[in-house]
């Protein structure tokens, strides 16, 4: 009887860590395919004993490997297209400079004004390349997350007053006009007034730009429930509803129009979008036939 109970004992033990090892080797395994090249893989979790909790704890390090992949390939993909984008603008301009300015180093021009008209031109596409790269300065330190913010209290309504009447020059030179709405007696926020300098006027000129068969930019200012609500809208051409879920991203403009007349650097609003959302505010444009508005919400302060 002894002799059978141990026969038993042993054969049980065999059995039992048998699966055991069997399992470990499927771990050991699924971790070797984990670590290969970052591959997903899932162990199965066949009981909640220590070798359980290894195997759901190892899918938690999977999930999580895999999850810090996506975002390294979207980081490197959102690099390559930066560069794509950036480099496609920055030769337009600077292949024109460099043809204005070689005709007159080869003495072709006819006489002095020709030459005049000419360095001009050079200079005004040298703006354009200038406006370009401070864009493409304030896009990456905007996004880069190292942004030194001073907030400080800030009267939004005077805010967007002044902002209204220095862009007077540039609205007139479109034809256009602009108009206040404003519903609230005060609207007090945090904020970093460069930064929100930068990012209004971004706003403001993409309405000038966008706006000028409606002849007219308006700014509409209120309150709803512990948010500050500006809205810039115009009356001018009309984004399709394609291609608004885009329209805040970087070089949108640059895949959409070329053109002189709607002509930028195709960061504005990528700007404007981070510079608002690290305020803790949100922004979204809506569009119809009639107008379009750019909408952009921010936390009241508190005191």
């Amino acid at each position: 009887m002894a002799a059978a109970g141990i026969v038993s004992f042993l054969l049980f033990f065999f059995i039992y860590t048998r699966k055991i090892i069997s399992y470990l080797e499927e771990i050991t395994k699924g971790i070797q395919q984990i670590t290969k090249l970052g591959e997903s893989h899932r162990i199965e979790v066949r009981s909640g004993d220590e070798l359980g909790v290894l195997a759901e704890n190892i899918n938690i390090m999977s999930d999580r490997l895999q999850h810090s992949l996506l975002e390294e390939r979207k980081a490197v993909t959102a690099k390559n297209e930066l560069i794509t984008g950036v480099s496609h603008d920055l030769r337009t301009p600077l292949t024109s400079v460099l043809g204005y300015l070689e005709y007159i180093e080869q003495d072709r021009c006819r006489d002095e004004t020709e030459m005049r008209y000419y360095v001009g031109i050079a200079y005004q596409k040298s703006l354009v390349l200038r406006k370009l790269i401070d864009d493409l300065f304030e896009y990456t330190r905007v996004n880069s997350g190292g942004i030194p913010f001073v907030l400080a209290p800030l009267d939004l309504k005077a805010f967007m007053r002044q902002l209204a009447e220095e862009a007077v020059p540039a609205l007139t030179a479109a034809g256009m006009t602009y108009e206040i709405e404003d519903d609230t007696e005060s609207l007090w926020i945090q904020g970093a007034p460069y930064e929100l300098v930068r990012a209004f006027d971004n706003l403001i000129t993409n309405g000038i730009r966008y706006g000028r068969d409606g002849k007219k930019l308006q700014i509409g200012l209120s309150r709803e429930g512990d948010e500050a609500v500006v809205r810039v809208s115009n009356f001018g051409e009309m984004i399709a509803e394609g291609d608004l879920p885009y329209i805040f991203e970087r070089f949108y403009r640059a895949e959409r129009s070329r053109s002189q007349h709607t002509g930028g650097s195709g960061l504005g609003l990528a700007i404007a979008k981070g510079i608002i959302e690290l305020h803790g505010g949100v922004i979204l444009a809506v569009s119809g036939r009639q107008r379009t508005d750019f909408i952009v919400r921010l936390p009241l302060s508190q005191t």
